[in-house]
């Protein structure tokens, strides 16, 4: 795909994306000021939320914004990717139990040292009792250019917590050995994605949850995700461009909100 062509078509996918999450958010929100069971009023029927002021209470109907905005982010990306990648979500293949038992001690260790992508390199030399799995995926991404392929499991702000970032990456390894007991392992990349850097884009990443169990070669944080997904080492500044010019329609939907219920005496 040409370079102008690529970026016009990113453009009309975040776009599309904004444009859609906003009218589907103001459409569900809307809907319910005459019902009194719906979420905005569900919540303001807290009266410690009810007894703060006006402009601290929107904080409510801010705080939704932000839950579905993750889930329409993560959809954008996928549409992105498939623009330059083969897309799949699952992972389906052979598992050897002393692959399984390796990525366990794997984990334990980790507890006492830090990760680094050397520790799985050769574990598919490791066979012997062999059954099928299979595993979904946030994104299985195949470059069919160059053979490559990524397990990315993405967290929009890069939240986990201990338990949760052992069990990602336990599957992720899984998966991996699954791809590469049939590829090879120079052609399956392992990556911990977020959306943004909760530190600063340019910033290290220090979140010590996710560092127990990713080394830095398998973070992909922030501009260095969007990059990948648009295969372009401007993908961050086009979508970040884009987004931003279109964000009045999410503006524009929220303001139009506060409105409606303002004027049922809510706000």
């Amino acid at each position: 795909m040409e370079i102008v062509n690529k970026e016009n078509a990113i453009r009309s996918i975040v776009k599309s994306a904004v444009k859609a999450y906003a009218n589907g958010f103001s459409t569900r929100h809307l809907a319910e000021v005459e019902d009194e069971n719906g979420v905005i009023y569900m919540e303001m029927h807290n009266v410690f939320i009810a007894a703060l002021d006006k402009e601290i209470q929107h904080y409510v109907l801010t705080r939704s914004i932000r839950l579905s905005l993750d889930t329409m982010l993560e959809s954008m990306a996928i549409s992105i990717a498939e623009l330059n990648y083969k897309v799949s979500q699952y992972v389906e293949g052979t598992l050897y139990r002393e692959q399984t038992d390796y990525i366990v001690e794997l984990l334990e260790q980790y507890h006492r040292r830090i990760p680094k992508i050397e520790d799985y390199q050769g574990i598919t030399e490791k066979k012997g009792t062999a059954s099928t799995k299979r595993h979904e995926s946030d994104y299985y991404l195949v470059d069919e250019e160059t053979g490559m392929h990524y397990l990315i499991e993405l967290r929009i702000g890069g939240n986990l917590d201990n338990q949760k970032a052992r069990s990602v990456k336990k599957a992720l390894l899984e998966q991996y050995c699954i791809l590469s007991n049939k590829l090879g392992e120079g052609k399956v990349k392992i990556l911990f994605a977020t959306a943004y850097n909760r530190y600063s884009e340019g910033k290290p990443w220090t979140q010590g949850r996710v560092l127990q169990y990713f080394s830095q070669q398998e973070l992909c944080i922030g501009r260095d995700f969007w990059n990948l997904v648009c295969k372009s080492e401007h993908g961050f500044e086009i979508v970040i461009d884009e987004f931003t010019k279109d964000a009045h329609y999410i503006n524009d939907a929220f303001h139009e909100i506060i409105n409606a219920y303002s004027e049922k005496g809510l706000w």
